[in-house]
């Protein structure tokens, strides 16, 4: 059907709630959704694209026709919506790969016996734990007892690499036996590997308890030596299991879930706890997210999808955000799980310290996906949320103005990508408009020059012809207040703030016409807004001394007779230096543009004068 047909089509639905069921020519089903009331949601898809995120654009052109099912309640389209995704797995619904398959932990049969994770148990003669159904707990088992009874997690092979090599840093740091450097008897070491298995088996608590009791009974036996050993054990246990302990709030069984964004990339990271304690992590990475699209809309699509995959239901889900339908959400998780369900937003406290945790989690899963540090996106999601912004701000210009008493007016623009200076996009601006001090009108015109090349350049999305998410001043609310109007002329909305300093010179609050927000209790946007205010001002600073340094020099060349500023600036621009000028012959002066025979002369004259032998520089 052509787009016409399917929008006839739409309209003629029920406005009553259902389950909709988009299909491909070869009869697929490539998006399957539920609405309150069919005819208006169905509506929606094929009428004018232009507000359609990218991956609904794409959706709609490759729907042929589509069917829809009649529910007797929204909750009802709600639950046979989950039911048809898992069943069908459309191409346009937010799909998660359910990895959460059996892991395990080995013990080798080697003589020289080691431990490690593994996600599959094979017939190799070795000895396995598990099955675990949570991989990253079970990593976190192992890597607990290698540090605790001090055995190596390094490839080398025993015997074989007995004494081989010198030990390395987990040696020193008490982390590893060192069995390379010989530093170990076998007898030793599988005692040390024993006592790891038996931790592994038992689980912190009772392991802590039988080395108490064999601490006990070898300090009764004299055996001093056998007892401090086992004395560091216990307390190696409580250090690393104090780590691990999150208490959530006085909440024994809860999940968090947290989303982040960059680019056309999402991730949900979901923290499980249980008695107040982290036992499980899941990152989730969507690909072609797409910029614009509706993340109330994610939140609910992604907790519809990962509650159809997991058996266990917390009483408690602690959110980033508000999911779309969130009611509806909760009635649908409370009977799914036979019992109440509810959800947090937590705003500060212990819960609202979890959640940050999971954000920061979820920031470095998706820049390590992009090639970019996590701390950045956090840093970016942090600003967001400080300056009330929909999305991190991808792509950020910072303005400085730089002059002397009003001499040498010029301004320098620096752009920050993803968090990173993008040093190919910086621009120089010379202030043309007037000559004198006044920052507010040099202001408004870089700001204006940048958008006439944005209506020139719009094309491309490169370069200028490209918006900001966010316009950073080096200034306060009179540079805002100037230069927001050429932004409304120009019929662009993007969010504008000035950088505010305190005595030292130091970044201590952002501001925009109405009001002053402080910095200083975010510490990743702190960093970031005063590196961005510190870099404008040197990049403008350093404009500003070469067009100081290229006027003075320039001004060396004006007092010789016949040398304007026109002809100065066009041999400058030809030899570079002044020492350059003053070794040139008259027939290499004539080469430059604008220079005639008098005034080429008049420039040898000058440097080849005896009285002017010092002027060479």
């Amino acid at each position: 059907m052509e787009l016409r047909e399917l929008r006839e089509k739409a309209m003629k639905l029920p406005l009553s709630p259902g389950v909709y069921i988009m299909k491909n020519k070869r009869e697929e089903i490539i998006y399957i959704g539920k609405a309150k009331a069919l005819k208006n949601r169905v509506s929606q898809y094929f009428g004018s694209g232009k507000h359609h995120p990218e991956k609904v654009r794409r959706m709609v052109e490759n729907v042929d026709h589509f069917d829809y099912i009649l529910c007797a309640s929204e909750f009802e389209a709600l639950v046979l919506e989950c039911s048809l995704i898992k069943q069908h797995k459309p191409k346009y619904n937010i799909l998660l790969k359910d990895d959460k398959g059996y892991s395990y932990i080995r013990i080798s049969a080697d003589s020289w016996k080691k431990i490690s994770f593994v996600m599959q148990k094979t017939q190799d003669g070795a000895e396995y734990l598990g099955p675990y159904m949570s991989a990253w707990s079970a990593k976190n088992a192992v890597d607990s007892a290698l540090k605790i009874f001090g055995l190596p997690s390094c490839h080398k092979v025993f015997p074989r690499d007995l004494g081989k090599g010198r030990p390395c840093l987990n040696y020193y740091i008490k982390q590893c036996c060192a069995p390379c450097g010989g530093k170990v008897s076998l007898k030793e070491y599988l005692e040390r590997v024993e006592a790891a298995v038996e931790f592994l088996k038992k689980g912190d608590g009772d392991s802590v308890r039988t080395m108490t009791e064999q601490m006990n009974a070898a300090a009764e036996s004299l055996d001093f030596e056998m007892a401090a050993r086992l004395r560091d054990r216990i307390q190696a246990v409580r250090r690393i299991t104090e780590k691990q302990q999150v208490v959530a709030a006085g909440i024994p069984w809860q999940d968090v879930i947290a989303m982040m964004r960059e680019g056309e990339d999402a991730c949900f990271s979901v923290l499980r706890f249980d008695q107040g304690r982290l036992y499980d992590k899941e990152d989730f990475l969507i690909r072609d997210f797409g910029k614009e699209s509706d993340e109330a809309f994610a939140r609910g699509e992604f907790l519809k999808r990962y509650y159809s995959m997991r058996e266990h239901i917390p009483p408690v889900i602690t959110l980033d955000a508000q999911p779309e339908d969130d009611e509806l959400l909760q009635s649908w998780l409370s009977e799914l799980r036979g019992r109440k369900v509810r959800f947090l937003y937590p705003q500060k406290g212990e819960q609202q310290k979890i959640l940050e945790m999971c954000r920061r989690n979820a920031a470095e899963k998706c820049a390590q996906s992009r090639g970019h540090l996590g701390y950045e996106l956090s840093a970016l999601d942090e600003l967001a949320s400080l300056l009330g912004l929909e999305h991190p701000p991808e792509w950020i210009e910072s303005y400085d103005i730089s002059n002397l008493m009003g001499s040498e007016n010029v301004a320098g623009m620096v752009v920050f990508h993803n968090g990173r200076p993008y040093k190919s996009g910086y621009r120089r601006f010379t202030i043309k408009s007037f000559s004198g001090q006044d920052d507010y009108a040099s202001m408004q015109e870089v700001l204006t020059r940048r958008m006439e090349e944005y209506r020139l350049q719009a094309d491309t999305q490169d370069g200028f012809g490209r918006l900001p998410d966010l316009i950073l001043l080096d200034g306060g609310k009179g540079q805002v207040s100037a230069v927001r109007p050429v932004l409304e002329s120009f019929g662009v909305k993007i969010p504008l703030f000035g950088m505010v300093k305190d005595s030292k010179h130091r970044t201590r609050a952002v501001t925009d016409e109405g009001r002053e927000i402080a910095i200083t209790s975010r510490r990743q946007a702190f960093t970031l807004l005063s590196t961005i205010q510190d870099e404008v001002h040197r990049f403008a600073i350093g404009y500003h001394r070469t067009a100081r340094k290229k006027r003075t020099l320039s001004s060396s060349l004006t007092g010789i007779p016949g040398i304007g500023a026109e002809r100065a600036k066009a041999l400058l621009q030809y030899f570079k230096t002044i020492r350059r000028i003053s070794e040139a012959e008259i027939e290499e002066l004539l080469q430059v543009d604008t220079m005639n025979r008098p005034a080429a002369e008049a420039v040898y004259r000058h440097f080849h004068s005896s009285g002017n032998d010092n002027e060479k520089h």
